[in-house]
């Protein structure tokens, strides 16, 4: 009796160990002598996060502190969707920076597509945000997933709830 082995393909990141990485780097900036007596704010909202500098050199100052302390905390880079600075005002530039989280429609057909091209005997089905893929063999899928983590997208993919 062959029972069908399924994993569900997400795009996620671990909303405390962001908080963990944006106060590290506020720490940071509070106590670096190129940030002294400069506005360098960074606000937290539910998708995105909205940074506010004096000009140029500090926004890719600050863009590089958050980076790295991102990447140490085990945060993919894919996930900070960098907007374009804007004039805030007295000199002031603010900028965007939307937290990406979970599968869009054009990237979960992109995924659906790649694994029905290379992989026919196994099963696609879009859930929401996430990509559920079923099969009756174990290797296979884990052939599904060497192949997902080679594509190039614009988001980090996680592979969850293998069974």
């Amino acid at each position: 009796m062959a029972t069908d082995n399924s994993f569900d393909v997400v795009s996620d990141f671990d909303r405390q160990e962001m908080k963990n990485a944006l106060d590290q780097t506020r720490r940071e900036i509070a106590t670096r002598y190129d940030f002294r007596g400069a506005t360098a704010e960074i606000e937290e909202e539910k998708a995105e996060l909205i940074i506010r500098v004096d000009g140029e050199l500090r926004l890719k100052a600050l863009r590089d502190i958050l980076e790295s302390k991102a990447v140490k905390r085990g945060i993919d880079l894919r996930t900070f969707g960098w907007g374009k600075p804007e004039a805030a005002g007295s000199e002031t530039l603010r900028i965007h920076v939307k937290l990406r989280s979970g599968l869009d429609d054009p990237t979960a057909k992109k995924v659906v597509k790649a694994i029905r091209d290379t992989f026919p005997k196994v099963k696609t089905q879009i859930q929401g945000e996430t990509v559920r893929v079923t099969g009756k063999s174990r290797d296979e899928l884990q052939a599904v997933m060497d192949s997902l983590r080679g594509m190039e997208l614009d988001r980090p993919l996680q592979f969850e709830n293998y069974r």
